[in-house]
């Protein structure tokens, strides 16, 4: 169970946020320069357009849903500590006294 809602809770690591991104910037521009290209070579803007919107799908349907390949480097959290949590927060609620002026 824990597994499981660790994976649903933190559905991409840092480092799997970058790879993401670069993924998504990458294929981003080379549709934007193939559209471009073949937009100019044909005359017609309407390719540029269909092809940047592919690029933009493809990019979407490669980095939004959580892949296995964006988890590969889960953080390591620190261990729950329960011992000495009470005395402490019985300390910190006594009252502090003001320095009269």
């Amino acid at each position: 169970f824990e597994s499981l809602t660790k994976k649903s809770l933190f559905p991409q690591d840092y480092k799997g946020q970058k790879l993401a991104e670069q993924i998504f910037q990458g294929i981003i521009l080379v549709s934007a320069v193939i559209g471009f290209i073949y937009g100019y070579i044909t005359e017609q803007f309407g390719w540029t357009v269909y092809i940047v919107m592919a690029g933009f799908a493809l990019s979407c349907l490669l980095t939004l849903p959580p892949w296995p390949m964006y988890r590969r480097n889960p953080l390591k959290w620190l261990p729950v500590q329960e011992s000495g949590t009470e005395e402490k927060k019985a300390a910190d609620r006594k009252p502090k006294r003001h320095a009269k002026s």
